[in-house]
């Protein structure tokens, strides 16, 4: 769990996290939980999401509990069902935290259309009808409301065998400034966090190689965790920070400040 968080800063705020049953979306669910939210955790996995609702429900001290409701974020229909639903339980939205993710790995001679198709349709497409669903729908304290994006260093740092996660999350911030000026007029405020390598169960599937040489590129030698960026998007949906808009929070050990050379 996070520290340091006032249970109260979010009394009455409802958040809905996409992918929060698992990853960094869990570290981002537990967190506004812990800051006194109303959290919504909307996955696909409706075993995993039960899991963890009833995990944080046992919390002692922390109401009101989490809820969770399905969603597939490729889906039109399924987007629109979880935001009217959680809007008749709740009375709206105020915060989006959009998670939902894959990141699978595969030179692009190996690729197939259907694998690019995939990643975009869950990393980009879901981020946009979330965000679309959101912005029509209404907030339940009725004032200044909040979406926060997952992009990834990865946006700007190219690597090899995620043509397509790259691509996906370049995509991410770029709609992330779109979107900020559009939802401007409806007092919304869009950012993005860019997290680096974290440790997350998915870590495990990358070589040791790969993990060794990013970490000791970068200023801080070790991986990050996902309660390190739930405090980075717990910040971005504070109502201290409406007058940041269409921004990206690098959240990454300073990988993309560049690797420490020589004096030269």
């Amino acid at each position: 769990m996070t520290d340091n968080l006032s249970p109260s800063r979010f009394n009455g705020t409802v958040v809905l996290v996409t992918g929060g049953a698992q990853g960094i979306g869990r570290g981002i669910t537990e967190a506004f939980h812990e800051a006194g939210a109303t959290v919504v955790v909307a996955d696909l996995d409706e075993t995993r999401t039960a899991r963890v609702t009833a995990e944080l429900a046992a919390v002692p001290g922390r109401s009101p509990a989490a809820s969770a409701v399905r969603l597939d974020v490729r889906d039109p229909e399924s987007v629109t069902a979880a935001f009217e639903r959680v809007t008749a339980l709740h009375g709206g939205v105020d915060v989006l935290v959009n998670c939902a993710g894959v990141y699978p790995n595969t030179p692009v001679l190996d690729m197939t259309a259907a694998e690019w198709d995939e990643v975009f349709a869950v990393n980009v497409r879901g981020v946009m009808l979330a965000s679309q669903a959101f912005a029509r729908a209404s907030g339940a304290l009725g004032g200044g409301r909040r979406i926060v994006n997952v992009s990834s260093g990865a946006a700007r740092s190219a690597r090899v065998g995620a043509a397509h996660y790259c691509s996906s999350k370049a995509a991410v911030e770029m709609l992330t400034r779109v979107l900020a000026l559009e939802f401007a007029p409806s007092q919304i405020t869009v950012n993005a966090v860019a997290p680096g390598l974290i440790e997350v169960p998915a870590t495990a599937a990358l070589s040791a190689e790969y993990v060794a040489a990013l970490v000791a590129g970068q200023p801080v030698h070790r991986m990050g965790t996902p309660a390190e960026i739930a405090r980075a998007c717990v910040f971005l949906a504070d109502p201290d920070s409406s007058f940041i808009t269409g921004s990206v929070l690098d959240v990454d050990g300073g990988f993309l400040a560049g690797t420490a050379l020589p004096p030269s």
